[in-house]
Order: C-alpha cells, then structure tokens, then sequence
C-alpha cells in the first residue's frame, strides 16, 4: 500500500513539474519582444499589373471576292513566306465573268470601229453638202458614245481579271500562321466587311503585352521603364520587357479606370506564345547595396515600461559620454524631420535603446535607410511584443478550471 501511494505521489510531482515548466517557467509576467535585424541589399519598388501577350506585328489576310473554298495549302503554325499561294476559291464563276467581259469588249471594239467608219464617210459628204449638218454631228456623237462604251467595257474586262486573281489568296509577309478561320468547301462572302482567313504573326521572335494599369498608378509608368513578368506556364522563369507605349484611351471596369500599357518583350527562345496572360512588374525605382529596415521594425509602439527603460538606458549612456558631445536624441524620438522614424534596438550590453533614422524608399515590406548615426547591418532591433503576463494568466485560469489529476 505505501509502495502505491509512493508511486502515486511521484506521478503527481511529475506533472506539476512538468505543469510549471510549461505555463509559468521563464515568463515572470514579463513582456517578450521579437526581434529581426537591420540587412543590407536591394530595394525595388513595384507596380503589379497583368496583360495579354500577343504578336508585336500580325496581319489579318482576308478576300476581296465572295465564293467557295476549294484549296487549303496551309495549316495552323505553318510558316509562310511572302507572296506564298495559301488558300483558291473557286473560280469557275469569276472565270466565267472574265470570258463575259471579254465578249462585251469585243463587241464594244466592233461598234466603235462600225461608228468611225461611218463618221469618216460623213465627213467626205458633209463637206460636199451631201448631208445636213444635223447628220454630221450625231455621227460624232455615235463615234464618242461608242468610244465611251468600250472604255468601260476595257475596264469591267480588268475589275473581271483582277477578282479573278483575288481568288487566288497569297501571303502578304512572311511570318508564323496562328489563326486559320476557314475550312474546304466552305464559302466565304466579301461584303461590306472582308472576312479574315488567316492570321499571320510577323515575327514571335519578339512579342508584346497589353498590360492594364490603374489610373492611380499610370502616373509612375514611363516610356522606356524597365518590366520583369512570369507567365502561368513557366512559372519558375522570368522574363524581362520595356515600356513602349502608353495609350491615352481610358477604358472603366467596374467604376476603376485603367490604361494600356504596351510592353515590349524579347522572345528568341519562342517560350511566349500569343494569348498567355502576364503578371508584369513596372520598376518605378529601385535601390541598390542600401541598409533595409522591416517596416514591423517602424510600425512598433513601445509600452510605457519599455519607455522607461529606454530611458534609463539612454541616461546611462549619456553619462558616459565626454561633455562637449553631442547629445543622444530624444527617447520619443521625433527630431522634427520630414522621412524620420525611429527604431528600438539592442546594444552590445543586451540594454535596449532608441536611434532616429531618415527612411527612403519601400517596397511594403522592407524601407531603405538613408542615413542614421547608429544603426549598421547586422544590428538586432524590435520589431513587435507580447504580453507573456496575460497569457500566463489565461493559462492557469484554465489548469485551475480542470483540477488536479483523479487519483488511481
């Protein structure tokens, strides 16, 4: 019996031991503090867009003439050289119409010849008053009506000729096909619009990006900026561009206004294909080899106890310190200047203090140091706390809640 309640007693120790090193050990209703330190790198400010990637020059081939497809001789991606025979319509119609207009051209030859033979002979008589003046000159007029007729018959011979050429469809540059529209047998009809057959890229080699940017950013974008952006696809890999164009036509979505920003992209290894859709970063500025600061670091507010303490530690420096040298800031550290902040760090004797910095740029997370007395890489500084005295107290409220451990 005594060898259980020994055992007993023992397991109880244990765990109030163990209840002890977890909840109550090294808090002492303290606050703890976290700490980052100041780093030395680059700092890039950005504006994140997206776009649409699509040829930098595309021509849409079309026709001019209405009629049935009857040969295709290029496919999607087929590569295509200037003056290249891509696509016939039939041309049995317009062959036909050629052979009309040639009828009526001959015909029109034949009575214009009819009309100066007979104007030549008036001109013999009316000269020996054989005929009335009246007779003479409706002769001139056939001669004149007749040469008009076969002027336009010489002209709808040639608007025959060149439609039936137009049945023929050539490549005007040469490029990459990236969009067919027709299939064989199908008819296509030249209205008020002409209809696209193909679509031919001029180049892939280089691409461009439409990108869409808000009006409350479009200010820092510039012609000639620097751009980095990734695509879905290769997300591993990012590809570098520059702004070269920045449209003034505004278009609303939703109430937010946006530009087009035209961003122009090598693409030699032919990794970028028409339509993807591009997150583009715009460089507005960028830093290089600075001291950055986490912008925690900035945002942290001391409690009245850690005020203190600054300032104790402050005192005691200031002691130390020859008479004739400048003093140390003020512990709230608000030195009147525009872009000062201040920072809470740790000296080489574990003592916490307070140093003024003037900040420049951020990218959000990180802001650059552009200059401050004390504060060097490596350095340890605050950037946020916690109340270990609350939670301790939460804590055992709720071991007290639970009670000890049912004896055996």
């Amino acid at each position: 019996m005594k060898k259980r309640i020994v055992i007993i007693s023992s397991i109880i120790i244990v765990i109030i031991l163990a209840v002890y090193l977890i909840f109550f050990r090294g808090s002492n209703g303290k606050v703890s503090y976290t700490y980052s330190a100041i780093t030395r790198g680059n700092l890039n400010v950005l504006i994140t867009s997206s776009g649409t990637l699509e040829a930098t020059s595309t021509v849409d081939v079309g026709t001019q003439v209405s009629g049935k497809i009857s040969k295709l001789l290029v496919d999607f991606n087929s590569e295509v050289k200037r003056g290249q025979l891509l696509a016939v319509l039939d041309t049995v119609t317009l062959a036909a119409e050629v052979r009309d207009a040639q009828a009526n051209l001959s015909k029109a030859k034949a009575e214009y010849n009819q009309k100066v033979a007979i104007h030549e002979r008036n001109k013999k008589l009316f000269a020996k008053n054989f005929i009335s003046e009246l007779d003479f000159i409706q002769s001139k007029t056939d001669v004149e009506s007749t040469l008009a007729t076969l002027n336009s018959a010489e002209s709808a011979l040639e608007k025959a000729k060149t439609n039936l050429g137009y049945a023929y469809i050539y490549a005007p540059i040469s490029g990459k096909i990236i969009s067919r529209s027709v299939e064989v047998g199908q008819t296509v009809a030249a209205s008020l619009s002409t209809p696209t057959l193909f679509v031919i890229a001029e180049d892939l080699s280089s691409m461009r990006i439409l990108a869409s940017v808000d009006e409350s950013d479009i200010g820092q974008v510039k012609e000639g900026q620097k751009v980095k952006f990734t695509v879905q696809t290769y997300s591993d890999k990012t590809f570098e561009g520059v702004v070269t164009q920045i449209r003034l036509q505004a278009s609303t979505t939703s109430n937010v206004v946006n530009y087009t920003v035209v961003v122009h992209a090598d693409n030699k290894d032919h990794y970028l294909l028409p339509g993807m859709t591009a997150t583009v970063d715009f460089y507005v500025d960028n830093r290089e080899n600075v001291l950055l600061v986490p912008n925690t670091a900035l945002r942290f507010e001391p409690s009245d106890d850690l005020m203190k303490e600054v300032g104790k530690n402050m005192k005691a420096s200031m002691a130390g310190m020859p008479k004739n040298m400048p003093k140390p800031p003020a512990v709230n550290g608000n030195s009147g200047t525009n872009n000062m902040e201040k920072v809470y760090f740790v000296d080489g004797d574990g003592k916490i203090k307070i140093m003024p910095v003037q900040i420049g740029l951020t990218d959000g997370k990180n802001t650059e140091i552009v200059s401050s007395p004390g504060l060097k890489e490596g350095l340890k500084i605050i950037t946020g706390s916690q109340d270990n005295s609350t939670a301790t107290a939460k804590k055992s409220s709720t071991l007290t809640q639970q009670g000890p451990p049912p004896m055996m």
